[in-house]
């Protein structure tokens, strides 16, 4: 069927007056979603449903209660007049839809309210425990939170409490070491007055030594036995080089008189002709003197004033023809250690 034919056929289905085919072929194509159909059929539904108030009222037949009465209490149907009841042979005008979702029929039982009942107070009980559960449950977490907060708030106190007390403690060790610090810097400073004194007692003793030598006629030698008491004479030591292994030596400067001492040992003799010279190597070589070592001597004192005495980096002893040289010529008898 065209879509025109079925429009045509909708006012016979709200009517019902379509036969079987008809009407299924009509359902299939509201089914379908057609929205020009489904409108006409609402039209027309509305006004099927006005044509039982145009009829003219009759009253019904006085049998007719009876003939209620009576079929409350209907006699068997006979088999051969079920067999030959026909088939309902379509859908009531406006249940189009209702083969396609039949209906559910309730079943009819007495127990049905007790049914209804019993669930209804089940659906409650279950209800009511849930709810119960629920608000114990939330009641139990607010219970632990609270006490989840109460230990953190404990918690952040002792914290709090001890870092307080590192605070305290960080401030006092900052007092100690600052009292430690100024207690070592005055037994620094102690010990340097200390050390001082005994480098004044110490030169008093040499000036009161050197006083008694004048006047008793004293010797280099015990001029050099009482520098070696000084501790802050600077000294410098010289060991023999291939020539001279078993020559060695000593360099004292005294800062006060500027002086130096030169102590030697071993040095072999002078040849005829040569003496030993003592050299100050800075930028360039600067002779402190000469000495001559005679056959039998195996120590000689030598006594200079050098007035740069330390800028010198290195000191040596050579052998050099008699009067000395400007520079070193000959073989080297002593050497300081760099």
């Amino acid at each position: 069927m065209t879509h025109e034919e079925l429009e045509e056929s909708v006012p016979l289905y709200a009517a019902g007056a379509l036969d079987r085919t008809e009407r299924q072929a009509l359902e299939a194509h509201l089914l379908s979603g057609c929205a020009s159909c489904h409108a006409a059929l609402k039209d027309h539904q509305s006004v099927a449903a006005l044509l039982p108030l145009g009829l003219s009222q009759t009253s019904p037949p006085r049998a007719l209660k009876a003939t209620i009465m009576a079929g409350r209490n209907p006699a068997p149907i006979p088999e051969e007049a079920a067999q030959k009841e026909p088939a309902k042979p379509s859908l009531e005008p406006g249940e189009w839809m209702n083969h396609l979702f039949p209906p559910i029929a309730p079943a009819r039982s007495w127990s049905l309210p007790w049914a209804v009942g019993l669930a209804t107070l089940v659906i409650v009980a279950v209800g009511g425990y849930l709810s119960w559960n629920v608000v114990t449950q939330r009641s139990e977490d607010t219970s632990n939170i609270q006490q989840l907060e109460s230990a953190l708030q404990d918690k952040s106190t002792t914290l709090a409490i001890l870092q307080r007390e590192v605070g305290e403690q960080a401030k006092a060790l900052a007092a100690v070491r600052s009292d430690l610090q100024q207690r070592t810097n005055e037994a620094a400073e102690a010990k340097e007055q200390l050390a001082q004194r005994e480098a004044d007692l110490e030169e008093a003793r040499v000036q009161l030594s050197q006083r008694s030598g004048a006047r008793t006629g004293g010797t280099p030698q015990d001029e050099l036995a009482t520098l070696l008491r000084i501790p802050n004479i600077k000294a410098v030591s010289l060991t023999g080089s291939d020539v001279a292994k078993h020559a060695a030596g000593f360099l004292l400067y005294d800062a006060r008189t500027q002086k130096v001492w030169l102590y030697s040992v071993n040095l072999p003799e002078c040849p005829n002709g040569t003496t030993y010279q003592l050299w100050a190597i800075q930028a360039k070589p600067v002779s402190l003197g000469t000495f001559h070592m005679d056959r039998g001597d195996t120590a000689h004192l030598l006594v200079k004033k050098v007035s740069n005495f330390t800028d010198a980096k290195t000191f040596a002893l050579s052998l050099e023809p008699s009067g000395g040289r400007p520079q070193p010529t000959g073989p080297i008898y002593l050497l300081s250690r760099s």
